[in-house]
């Protein structure tokens, strides 16, 4: 599979579909309940890959399929108590950092993938590592163990070779602020970072970092879904018109999003869902391929669990495909792409 074809083609569809959707003199989408539209809480945090969901709400998508969300800020590191919660009933969240709480009981639902990139592994510019094998027996500065940007690095050097495991683990991961960490790089407390965007995209502009890893970039996580929109399991269970609704205006959000990155990363900073400039978060949306799939979505779950089974980061015996089948949400009659 090669997303440049791929996505070449979903694109295509993406746009031509959002034009039709969004046009001017359409009615909305039949979704209510009762004549009332259904309500829903959307769960989102103050990151610029979040453009899907905001774009759904200021866009209307939510609207046109009949359902009334309250957009809810959540601290991403929480997620999680959100979900258990029940303080929201749909969310966006990084399928590497997923896996895990999935894995013990979280109770979501994944529901499809929404674009690529986001997370790097980072070194000095001037560092003699030219492949993540070099960072064997070195120290590795994180925002948290269980953090994506840990995952992603664990993935990669287990690919190189180097043990991960709790049991061999061949690197040290160290926890600092996520704000910290290009500051404690610059240090030499560290010999690289994993961390996501926009703090990684600010560190490579303000001292020069090189990518080792890129997941927009480099194989074969450029091929994979970062970002996933998920749904609750109460919400699946006792109203999953409603998921598949949510589902859908999240998709069409997604699709708008790529084909108007300057509008949505403008849209983000007018309703104060993100800080930061325009050309920055303009240039960030422009890198991430938000081109939906609900496949897409399915496959890097898939994936993550495959490889976080295979280095002992699940109980044993987790089969990949089991497990994605478990984890997943597929709606009869909903299009890979919108």
């Amino acid at each position: 599979m090669q997303f440049s074809k791929k996505f070449t083609a979903a694109l295509l569809a993406a746009i031509t579909t959002v034009g039709l959707l969004a046009g001017c003199g359409k009615a909305p989408a039949s979704g209510k309940e009762d004549g009332k539209p259904i309500s829903l809480k959307v769960g989102y945090s103050n990151g610029v890959c979040q453009a899907a969901l905001f774009a759904a709400k200021e866009q209307g998508f939510f609207k046109e399929e009949g359902l009334d969300v309250e957009m809810i800020q959540i601290d991403a590191a929480h997620a999680g108590d959100a979900i258990a919660a029940g303080q929201v009933d749909v969310l966006q969240g990084l399928a590497s950092k997923m896996i895990q709480p999935i894995s013990n009981g979280l109770p979501v639902k994944v529901v499809a993938g929404l674009h690529t990139g986001c997370t790097y592994l980072l070194v000095k510019k001037d560092a003699p590592y030219q492949t993540v094998a070099d960072l064997k027996g070195r120290k590795i500065g994180v925002a948290g163990l269980a953090d994506s940007g840990t995952i992603i690095a664990k993935r990669a050097l287990a690919k190189a070779g180097v043990q991960v495991s709790d049991k061999n683990l061949e690197v040290q991961f160290t926890v600092f602020g996520r704000n910290d960490l290009p500051l404690v790089l610059d240090q030499g407390q560290v010999d690289a970072i994993a961390v996501g965007d926009p703090v990684a995209s600010i560190a490579m502009e303000k001292y020069g970092y090189r990518a080792l890893i890129d997941t927009a970039k480099t194989a074969p996580f450029d091929q994979e879904y970062c970002c996933v929109a998920m749904v609750t399991s109460k919400l699946a269970k006792a109203n999953p018109k409603a998921a598949e609704k949510a589902t859908r205006a999240i998709l069409k959000g997604a699709s708008w999003v790529q084909a108007h990155p300057e509008e949505a990363a403008k849209l983000e900073l007018d309703k104060k869902y993100v800080a930061g400039n325009l050309a920055l978060n303009t240039s960030l949306l422009k890198k991430y391929h938000f081109i939906p799939s609900v496949k897409g979505g399915y496959d890097a779950i898939k994936a993550n669990a495959e490889e976080l089974a295979a280095i002992g980061l699940l109980k044993e015996g987790t089969e990949g495909k089991k497990f994605a089948d478990d984890a997943f949400l597929f709606f009869k009659d909903m299009p890979d792409s919108l």
